[in-house]
C-alpha cells in the first residue's frame, strides 16, 4: 500500500526506533531513581532530550514539560491556565483549531468557566488579523491559534499573531503539532506563551509529546502525585518515548530544510498530475502558504466516501482529521471556511512525508484518477 496520510501519523524513523529500543531493553532505568547508575543514565538522557526539543523550536530546556502527546499538552495548557486564574475567562480562538482545542474550550464554556470569542477566517482558512487585534483589544484570558492547520495545511503568521497578543498582554497558546519539524518556529522571539508538539507527527514514537511553558508562567496541574517535572505534570516519565522524541527533534533540526523542499516538489508534482486529468479539481487551503506535504483536494459532485471505497486497499489517504473518534463527519475546518457543500463532501486530505517516493506519487495519481472515472461511469449508468 501507498501511505499518504502523514498528517495523521508518521512512520518512526529507524534511527529513532533504535534509540527507543535501547532505552526499553538496556538503559531502562527510572529517571527518579537517584541511588544508582541506571537512574543517573535515564536522568541524563532526559536532560539531553529537553535540549534537543528546545533547540528545534528555539526555547530553553527548562521550559520543556514532557507529556503523552499534544492532546494532553493542550488540556494542561488551557485548563491549567484557566484554573490558575480562579475567575471566569475569555478565550479567543480560531474556529479551525484542532478538535482537542475546540472541545476543551467548549467544555469550559458549558461549565460557565469561560466565554468564547470566535475569530474570523477566509476561504483559505487564513485568519483575519484586523479582527483578531480588535478581539484582543477588548481583553482576553488566552489566545489560541495553531501554527499550521492539520487538514488544509494553511500556515499561520504566528510571529505577527504573537506580537498582537503581547501588545495587549494576552497569553498565547500555539498548537504547533503539525508545524514543528516542517516549518521554522521561534518560541522565544514570536511572543508565544505555551506551545504544544507531538512525537508521532515528526517520525518519532506515539504516546509522547511536550508542552513548552514560557518562563514566568505557572499552570495548575491536572494530576497530582510524585512531584516530577516541578509538579506540573507528575508521574513516572516515559524515558524511551522521551528519548525518541528528542532524537526525532534533533533529526528534524538538521534535515528539515532539505526534506521539506523535496516533499513540496513531490506534492506539486502530484497536484499537477491530478489537475491534468481532473480539470475541475479544487485545491483547498492557502496554496501560497501551506505545509510542504499537504494536498487537500475536492472532486466536486463525487463524495469522498466513494473515492475512498475504491482506493482503500491500494493507498492510505483520509477525508479529514484522524483525531475525531473515528466517526465519519464533515470537516469543521471546511465548514468554517464556508466552502460549498459539494466541495466539502468531496474533500480528501493527502499527506506526503520524507519517505514518500516518486513512484508512489505516479501510482497514487493513477489510482485517484481511475477512481474518479469509475465513479462517473457508475453515475452515468444510474
Amino acid at each position: 500500500m501507498i501511505y499518504l496520510d502523514y498528517h495523521a501519523t508518521t512512520p518512526t524513523d529507524s534511527r529513532v526506533a533504535e534509540k527507543v529500543m535501547t532505552f526499553m531493553t538496556t538503559l531502562f532505568g527510572n529517571a527518579s531513581s537517584i541511588d544508582h547508575l541506571y537512574g543517573d543514565q535515564a536522568s541524563t538522557s532526559l536532560k539531553q532530550a529537553s535540549c534537543q526539543v528546545a533547540e528545534l523550536i528555539h526555547a530553553s530546556p527548562k521550559e520543556v514539560i514532557f507529556t503523552s502527546g499534544a492532546t494532553e499538552s493542550l488540556n494542561l495548557a488551557i485548563q491549567g491556565h484557566i484554573n490558575k486564574q480562579n475567575k471566569p475567562s475569555r478565550l479567543i480562538i480560531s474556529p479551525v483549531e484542532h478538535k482537542a482545542v475546540l472541545d476543551i474550550c467548549i467544555a469550559l464554556e458549558k461549565k460557565g468557566l469561560s466565554e468564547i470569542v470566535w475569530l474570523k477566517i477566509d476561504q483559505q482558512a487564513q485568519i483575519d488579523l484586523d479582527y483578531l487585534e480588535k478581539a484582543c483589544a477588548n481583553g482576553g484570558s488566552l489566545l489560541c491559534v495553531m501554527a499550521a492547520n492539520n487538514e488544509v495545511g494553511t500556515i499561520y503568521p504566528i510571529q505577527k499573531i504573537g506580537h498582537i497578543a503581547q501588545k495587549y498582554h494576552i497569553p498565547f497558546l500555539c498548537d504547533a503539532s503539525q508545524a514543528v519539524g516542517k516549518s521554522p518556529i521561534n518560541f522565544q522571539e514570536w511572543g508565544i506563551t505555551y506551545l504544544t508538539l507531538s512525537g508521532h507527527k515528526i517520525y518519532g514514537p506515539k504516546g509522547v509529546g511536550a508542552l513548552i511553558i514560557k518562563k514566568g508562567y505557572q499552570l495548575e496541574p491536572l494530576i497530582y502525585g510524585g512531584g516530577q517535572q516541578n509538579g506540573i505534570r507528575p508521574g513516572t516519565l516515559n524515558v524511551p518515548g522521551i528519548v525518541g522524541l528528542g532524537e526525532a527533534c534533533y533529526l528534524r533540526q538538521i534535515e528539515m530544510e532539505q526534506d521539506e523542499k523535496i516533499i513540496a516538489q513531490k506534492r506539486d508534482h502530484l497536484q499537477t498530475l491530478l489537475l491534468e486529468k481532473i480539470p475541475n479539481l479544487v485545491i483547498n487551503g492557502d496554496i501560497q502558504s501551506r505545509l510542504a506535504g499537504n494536498l487537500n483536494i475536492s472532486i466536486p459532485d463525487i463524495p469522498n466516501s466513494a473515492i475512498i471505497a475504491r482506493i482503500r486497499d491500494k493507498m492510505a489517504i483520509s477525508t479529514g482529521s484522524a483525531c475525531s473518534s473515528g466517526v465519519p463527519s464533515s470537516s469543521h475546518v471546511l465548514r468554517a471556511m464556508k466552502l460549498s457543500e459539494n466541495v466539502i463532501d468531496g474533500a480528501l486530505r493527502i499527506g506526503l512525508g520524507k519517505f514518500t517516493t516518486e513512484e508512489e506519487i505516479e501510482q497514487a495519481a493513477e489510482f485517484l484518477i481511475e477512481a474518479k472515472i469509475n465513479c462517473e461511469n457508475i453515475a452515468n449508468l444510474v
